[in-house]
């Protein structure tokens, strides 16, 4: 068996074979003997079947083994030769040209090698930075916030029209072109203006109403509203206002940080200043992060980095993209791809950048995770998911199967991977003020 081997770069090489007819042959007997062993054939006891019955009765499967068994030996002496071991190999080698001749088999074996990349300096590419600082100020203005969502609504003690913040009773019924339409009305309906809670223009309106009066709204349904019969219409709601309550809000005390803290140690107002601060700096670290530093790190070491990248990751990436384009198009414009080999072509050169840079990001989070010691198990994944759709008030056994049913685990997986590789690289470079 002629083998000849090309290392086309550290993550890709072609092996290329002529495996004789002998070869083929002998395996087939090989083959063909030890299954006399196990064959079931009528007319004959088990372990007694002739060699030459059994090669009549799986003639073709025989083949067919015998040809993988001869690709095996070839895919070994190959990895051999290239000094390449079975388990740095990515997917599966890729048979790109197989032709049987009268005397032999002409075989092509494509395979593809983890990426060799070198971390030696990876944390000198990160800039240091200055932890984000947070003022009494700031805790002051989050502390009326929240002094704020403790108070309770009262009646006035005084009348005077509704104003923002305040809690409404309204009766409400809605029309277009003088027509009620479904869900468009209601009685003694408790309405917080200001809270968005209506579509845009309603609340304001009912600004300056007083209690026993009546008001015809006008306003316009957005173009992206849920109902495809109310998007965009022109709409008047009919309003009577039944009652306005004002807030009165908590004061920032002792008080309110024992409600706010029950349960802990600690009720104190200075404790729950502390608590406050941490978790502005936590919001506006990860803001930090999120939105700057984390997407300008990646980027760093994207263009920083550079090693070979096996092609059919790249392929694979770019065979995403093109499905996803395809969704968009036309049956005309599919069947001109389909019958234009030179216009598939360039579009599908179209995604190779984003492709490129895509697959070079994910083995680098796959080897700076290594390096940081990050791993992320399937048990945490589904503790995320189901987290995030209780939130969402979703039932989460659902949610959770969905995504696994449709494949998503492993990118969430590698997303969470990801988030964290950055986050500890960068918590290295904080300076603290």
């Amino acid at each position: 068996m002629k083998i000849k081997t090309n290392k086309i770069n550290s993550a890709n090489a072609e092996i290329e074979a002529k495996i004789p007819k002998e070869v083929v042959e002998a395996n087939i007997e090989k083959l063909a003997k030890k299954l006399t062993k196990t064959a079931s054939v009528q007319g004959f006891r088990k372990g007694k079947v002739p060699v030459a019955v059994v090669k009549k009765q799986y003639g073709d499967r025989l083949v067919q083994d015998a040809e993988a068994e001869a690709l095996r030996e070839v895919l070994n002496k190959g990895l051999d030769e290239l000094k390449v071991a079975m388990n740095s190999l990515i997917g599966e080698p890729n048979i790109s040209n197989f032709v049987k001749n009268a005397d032999s088999i002409d075989v092509t074996v494509k395979i593809a090698m983890r990426p060799e990349i070198n971390l030696d300096n990876y944390k000198d590419m990160v800039d240091a930075f200055d932890k984000p600082l947070v003022s009494d100020e700031d805790v002051d203005a989050r502390l009326e916030k929240i002094a704020d969502s403790q108070g309770k609504f009262v009646d006035l003690k005084e009348k005077r029209a509704a104003k923002n913040g305040d809690s409404t009773i309204i009766d409400f019924e809605g029309s277009i072109d003088g027509v009620l339409f479904e869900g468009g009305a209601a009685k003694e309906f408790a309405l917080v203006l200001g809270s968005g809670q209506f579509i845009p223009g309603f609340e304001d309106q009912v600004v300056g109403m007083n209690i026993g009066d009546e008001k015809v709204i006008k306003v316009k349904f957005p173009e992206s509203y849920g109902s495809d019969k109310l998007a965009g219409k022109d709409a008047e709601f009919k309003v009577t206002l039944h009652n306005i309550q004002e807030k009165i809000k908590a004061e920032v005390n002792d008080a309110l940080a024992e409600k706010l803290l029950a349960g802990q140690d600690d009720k104190s107002l200075a404790n729950l200043k502390s608590q406050v601060k941490s978790q502005l700096e936590y919001e506006i670290l990860s803001k930090l992060y999120n939105d700057e530093l984390k997407p300008a790190l990646l980027e760093t070491f994207v263009a920083k980095m550079n090693f070979d990248l096996p092609e059919f990751v790249v392929d694979q990436e770019i065979d995403v993209s093109l499905n996803k384009k395809a969704s968009t198009m036309s049956e005309d414009e599919i069947k001109e791809l389909r019958e234009d080999a030179d216009k598939l072509k360039a579009l599908r050169e179209t995604f190779r950048e984003d492709a490129t840079r895509s697959v070079k990001a994910t083995f680098i989070i796959d080897a700076l995770a290594a390096a940081e010691n990050i791993k992320v198990d399937e048990n945490e994944v589904m503790q995320t998911i189901y987290y995030e759709a209780m939130q969402m008030g979703q039932d989460p056994r659902l949610v959770y199967d969905k995504y696994k049913n449709s494949g998503y685990l492993p990118a969430i997986q590698m997303s969470m991977i990801e988030d964290r590789v950055l986050t500890q690289i960068l918590n290295s470079k904080m300076k603290e003020a």
